[in-house]
């Protein structure tokens, strides 16, 4: 017997027929935000690649026109062609742009500029790629009944994070690059200085062995002066002091001399046979004609240096983690899971019952608000901030300081170069007139032979320290300065934003 038909009342088959004939909901706000930011995640995790290069390129671009550069492109390792390169320029005696050439091509320290920025580049990397699911499998026994449990987890906060989170590590990156294109800058700064100081070293060891020599002659003659009754012990005593004197200088520049050119070698980063084969000029380079006009080295110095760049983009990132901080304070992690749960009757039949489901995993906020992490976030943004308000006033300071080193140096070393050294010359011209004439006696003219130099060994040292002031105010105005460095390196060290990440 068929059931009846139970009608329903026409006003409701027509109301239905309207519903019906409604058009779809639209998605709401809510929904399309999600869906954009699953999309955005989606997307990031397909760009998300390492650089082929580690960096490279991009803090070539960011040295390459540095007058510290020499015109040389910082290599990640040395290639067979670089180490070719390198042996050629060794072939020669060493100036100082084939100096830093070499320290940038074969140099540890540049190597290790580059190993950071790639590790960085990987952390890039990583906080850009979607969060791994989770396979998690159970096998329970009871008696004689058998239950598998499977069940596939994702991090949903982690995905949902994601585009702030590569956000974040892509502005940290970026602060990254300026770093190691500091660390390369301060290498090839440091190799010029080295440079300078090895080749003034053996210049004043070439002087200062002239004038043993003299002072050796003067204490031989004093010796046979005495020996025939026309000296005094007293005489005699004073030139054997001059001579021992004389020795213990060339001893102390002779150590110098080593321990520059040994620092050189260490910066370009020679050892066995290269360390000993390379030779350096006969002097230094001569001083420019004119002080070159800088304007305002303080702007140019605030607008330049890579230091106060870097840590302005520092400043950015740890702004950015703050605004994700506090976003994920409260709930900081969310895990959704695909559950199947099939049990094995062990009995004539083998059934089987198998259950579906999903499982959510939510901290719920009752002891933790995520003040901790807000205040956290929060000190190390002030952190920043006072970081690059300490870096610009630094690099200021050290722009006006680097100048006026700048100039007195110059001035120094213009002095002896036109001045004195010109002046003890022309002292020496004339008592060698005196000496042939017999107006003179041979002490007066082994002691002039001494002063004159001693005022050329102290030349060479007003000549080096201009060098050394004008490598310095280049780095104080393009690079960084070793307190910058070194509080730029500390903030980098500081962790990422605690989230649900991967």
């Amino acid at each position: 017997m068929n059931s009846p038909v139970r009608r329903q009342p026409a006003g409701i088959r027509g109301h239905r027929r309207r519903s019906e004939a409604r058009p779809p909901r639209l998605p709401s706000i809510r929904t399309v935000k999600i869906g954009t930011a699953l999309a955005a995640a989606l997307v990031l995790a397909g760009c998300a690649s390492l650089s082929p290069d580690g960096g490279s390129a991009d803090v070539q671009a960011l040295v390459g026109t540095n007058p510290l550069m020499a015109g040389t492109t910082a290599q990640r390792a040395p290639d067979e062609a670089s180490l070719k390169s390198v042996d050629a320029l060794l072939a020669k005696p060493l100036d100082v742009e084939a100096a830093v050439r070499i320290a940038l091509i074969n140099g540890p320290r540049v190597q290790d500029a580059f190993a950071t920025l790639q590790l960085s580049d990987a952390d890039r990397v990583q906080a850009a790629s979607l969060p791994n699911p989770v396979l998690s499998f159970s096998r329970l026994a009871q008696g004689r009944e058998r239950e598998f449990e499977r069940m596939l987890s994702f991090n949903v906060l982690g995905l949902v994070t994601l585009p702030w989170q590569a956000r974040w590590a892509g502005q940290r990156h970026e602060a990254a690059k300026l770093q190691a294109a500091q660390s390369v800058l301060v290498l090839a700064a440091d190799t010029r200085r080295a440079w300078v100081r090895a080749v003034a070293a053996q210049q004043s060891v070439a002087y200062l062995r002239d004038a043993k020599e003299a002072a050796e002659a003067g204490a031989e003659l004093a010796h046979r002066m005495a020996q025939v009754g026309n000296w005094s012990a007293l005489q005699r005593t004073r030139e054997q002091l001059l001579l021992a004197d004389a020795a213990a200088q060339l001893a102390r520049a002779e150590q110098a001399a080593v321990a520059s050119r040994e620092q050189l070698t260490r910066l370009m980063g020679l050892g066995g046979e290269r360390a000993a084969r390379y030779t350096l000029p006969d002097r230094l380079p001569p001083l420019p004609q004119a002080a070159p006009e800088l304007g305002d080295v303080q702007a140019l110095a605030l607008r330049d240096r890579l230091d106060v760049r870097s840590a302005q983009a520092q400043n950015t990132a740890v702004a950015g983690s703050l605004g994700l901080t506090r976003a994920t304070s409260v709930v900081n992690a969310m895990e959704l899971g695909l559950v199947r749960n099939t049990t094995f009757e062990n009995d004539a039949d083998r059934t089987k019952k198998t259950q579906r489901g999903f499982e959510l995993d939510l901290p719920i906020p009752i002891f933790d608000w995520g003040q901790s992490r807000n205040g956290r976030a929060e000190a190390m943004y002030l952190q920043s901030a006072a970081r690059v308000r300490d870096v610009g006033v630094l690099a200021a300071s050290e722009a006006r300081e680097a100048w006026q080193g700048w100039n007195t140096a110059y001035a120094l070393a213009r002095r002896y170069r036109d001045e004195v050294l010109p002046l003890r010359r022309k002292v020496n011209e004339e008592m060698v007139l005196r000496y042939n004439g017999m107006l003179a006696s041979v002490w007066e003219l082994l002691a002039e032979t001494r002063a004159s130099m001693l005022a050329v060994n102290a030349g060479i040292e007003a000549q080096r320290d201009f060098w050394i002031a004008d490598t310095d105010l280049q780095l104080a105005l393009t690079g960084s300065s070793p307190g910058g460095m070194s509080a730029l390196q500390t903030a980098s060290a500081a962790e990422a934003p605690a989230t649900g990440g991967h």
